[in-house]
């Protein structure tokens, strides 16, 4: 068994944050491989037949962003800045124990990111089709086997069929359980705060057994569905959250709306029910094909054009009974930001109340955004 190190900074970090450092430091030392990813559209699947633990890399804090910058423009989003930085800074044991960083191109900032890893970590950037018709998924197909062709051949391991279908039922029933989860603020009121189902969605990502995440999930659900307490939510407005992906935001995002008379009773965005809505077809005769046409069905800002997030949202607001949305685009995001005119046609459209709020990780917009959340919300009632 090998003995790892921490890396030198891991000191500056509190005591639940290490924990999980500790956990990936054991399981190297056990033998294991670690896959370091940042995006839903990562074919998971892949990395699991290939015996791969994966985690997503840190980048939900404002705290490494002055590193970042010695490299990165100062106009570039700050999930991308917060990345590199825990990069460089080697304040992030999870992207330190990685014996592969994958990446993909999503948006143009990323890419280039990705581009810099390279030169200090093994990298495999998968080529993302930004549509949905089948040209695209054919070429998607294409880029998985390369995907899978590079794993076997760099780390010596052997994916087959079957590793992948057993990999697609277990990530299916993790899915199942995170939809099954927001689904609980189905009951009107709901029975739970949106801000702490947050937290758990983005906490079970860094518990790195399978099984474990699945019952994380199932478990609490049953337990909110026995001792959740609707009275809370008594008059409070109904929020869909849509757009960026917003761990570094959330306390001045959703923290804001249900500090102030509004309940998150549906995330559509990535830690929420967008990766959820379709499953893995386990019975394919080829699961490269099935993975392929999955992943390709996320609906995200990259696509063009983005139906698939459009028809999600149409179904969202009436399913979870919301009163209004709001749109939180991260500062410099491209994509999301000139999608929200689209978004905004749509909520007009079906006469939906939607604000779009554009943010960063820094301190400095906190007034400003409470100010117009305050507002929205009272507005809707």
């Amino acid at each position: 068994m090998d003995n790892y190190s921490l890396p030198k900074k891991f000191e500056e970090f509190n005591d639940a944050r290490k924990n999980g450092f500790l956990k990936v430091k054991a399981l190297k030392e056990q033998g294991k491989l670690v896959a370091g990813i940042f995006c839903t559209f990562t074919p998971l699947e892949i990395l699991d037949a290939a015996g791969f633990v994966s985690v997503s890399l840190c980048g939900m804090s404002a705290e490494t962003i002055p590193d970042a910058e010695v490299d990165l423009p100062k106009n570039l989003c700050p999930l991308i800045k917060s990345s590199y930085g825990f990069y460089v800074s080697d304040k992030c044991p999870y992207t330190y124990f990685a014996d592969l960083i994958v990446g993909e191109t999503t948006c143009d900032g990323k890419k280039k990111m990705y581009e810099l890893m390279s030169k200090g970590k093994k990298t495999f950037i998968l080529h993302l089709p930004q549509s949905e018709d089948s040209f695209e998924v054919d070429n998607w197909e294409r880029e998985l086997i390369r995907f899978k062709e590079y794993l076997e051949s760099e780390f010596g391991v052997v994916i087959t069929e079957e590793k992948l279908r057993e990999a697609a039922k277990l990530r299916n029933v993790e899915r199942t359980e995170r939809k099954k989860l927001m689904e609980v603020q189905l009951s009107n009121p709901a029975p739970a705060a949106g801000l702490d189902l947050y937290k758990t969605f983005d906490g079970v990502g860094f518990l790195f057994d399978e099984q474990e995440r699945i019952d994380k999930l199932k478990g609490l659900r049953e337990e909110i569905e026995k001792t959740g307490d609707p009275s809370l939510n008594i008059g409070k407005k109904r929020i869909l959250v849509t757009g960026c992906p917003i761990g570094g935001v959330l306390d001045k995002t959703v923290g804001a709306i249900e500090r102030n008379g509004g309940n998150v009773v549906c995330y559509e965005n990535c830690a929420g029910l967008k990766a959820c809505l379709r499953l893995v077809d386990e019975n394919s005769n080829n699961m490269l094909r099935a993975i392929a046409e999955r992943y390709l069905s996320i609906g995200c800002a990259v696509m063009t054009p983005d139906t698939t997030r459009m028809k999600n949202l149409r179904e969202l607001v009436k399913e979870f009974q919301v009163d209004g949305v709001i749109n939180v685009t991260l500062h410099a995001c491209t994509t999301y930001d000139v999608e929200s005119k689209i978004v905004a046609d749509l909520m007009k459209e079906i006469g939906m109340p939607y604000m779009s709020v554009e943010c960063d990780y820094t301190a400095g917009d906190e007034g400003q955004l409470l100010t117009r959340i305050q507002a929205f919300i009272e507005m809707l009632k």
